[in-house]
């Protein structure tokens, strides 16, 4: 049978062994140029975060929770991009762009924790800034090491549960014969569409974790920052009110292309011309944000900067 290593025999039927992803794109040429940009993209992506994570636990000065939760999600855009990235890049010199079944279960799981134990930290992180600016002569002792461990402990904890059911009531169900998946990774969406048994209780357990993980982070940053405005707008000086929004501006900005990206491709009806636009923003929630999240916290934060000055002048000073 022509399809039989895509099938394996289970008495009288058959189920799929193996998944068939499309790829960005199935021409040869463009495929040959997308390898070297995505490559790059990746290893910059490795080089930013993993500098930043060595920049704040070599300088004492970022040694504060906001830091913490920061170098947090650096480790989490690393493990994000190589759940992902390699084999993308090793599908761009493949004709078949083949997955097996374990395999594609496996980079389920992994994404889905990352990704909803990130919706958590950014969740975590707001609220970070909120007691920051709406009471920073308590922060100190509000914002404990307990605490913030604490925090993120439960957002990974939460992140883990959540994918975990996710990724078991989705492989659970039977597939028999559909196999192509039409992404660049195995997208839990289009995963359960394929199925042949009746697909309601794992798009049901899909619909509760995206409400209450997804929605109910998006819900405490609003919150979050409807608390961080009342409280600058109480600040009589201006200079005060702007030092005190650029405290929270990256966060912002990291939360808007984070959950911008993602609403658009999951909320948005599918068509086949939208199925092509799906591709396009997951590169950018998936492939690009992780890169630019370090660029995001750093470019504007002068402690960061100020951080990286220190080490330069360090390490000058130990090569002369």
């Amino acid at each position: 049978m022509a399809s039989s290593r895509f099938m394996e025999w289970n008495g009288n039927q058959s189920s799929v062994a193996m998944f068939v992803l499309l790829g960005l794109s199935d021409e040869k040429e463009l495929q040959l140029i997308l390898f070297p940009v995505f490559l790059g993209i990746y290893l910059v992506t490795l080089i930013w975060n993993l500098g930043l994570i060595l920049l704040i636990r070599m300088d004492s000065h970022l040694h504060t929770p906001m830091y913490f939760f920061l170098s947090f999600l650096s480790f989490i855009d690393i493990c994000y991009s190589s759940s992902i990235s390699p084999r993308m890049l090793s599908d761009f010199l493949k004709n078949e762009k083949m997955i097996s079944f374990i395999a594609c279960a496996t980079q389920c799981f992994v994404m889905l924790w990352l990704s909803l134990t990130e919706c958590c930290l950014l969740a975590a992180m707001a609220y970070d800034r909120y007691v920051a600016i709406g009471s920073p002569l308590q922060y100190s002792a509000i914002m404990v090491t307990s605490l913030y461990g604490r925090m993120i402990a439960g957002a990974s904890v939460i992140g883990f549960l959540s994918s975990l059911s996710l990724t078991v009531s989705c492989f659970h169900l039977y597939y028999c014969g559909p196999n192509i998946i039409q992404h660049f990774f195995c997208d839990l969406p289009q995963i359960i569409s394929l199925s042949c048994s009746n697909p309601f209780s794992s798009q049901m357990t899909l619909l509760l974790v995206a409400i209450v993980v997804g929605f109910g982070s998006l819900l405490v940053i609003l919150l979050s920052y409807g608390l961080i405005a009342a409280s600058i707008l109480k600040i009589s000086s201006g200079k005060g009110s702007t030092k005190a929004f650029n405290t929270c501006a990256s966060h912002l900005a990291a939360v808007t292309l984070y959950y911008g990206t993602a609403l658009s491709v999951y909320l948005c009806p599918k068509s086949n011309q939208s199925m092509k636009q799906d591709k396009v923003l997951s590169v950018f929630y998936v492939i690009l944000i992780p890169m630019l999240n370090p660029l995001i916290y750093s470019l504007r934060n002068k402690e960061v900067k100020g951080a990286l000055k220190r080490l330069i002048k360090r390490a000058t000073a130990l090569c002369q």
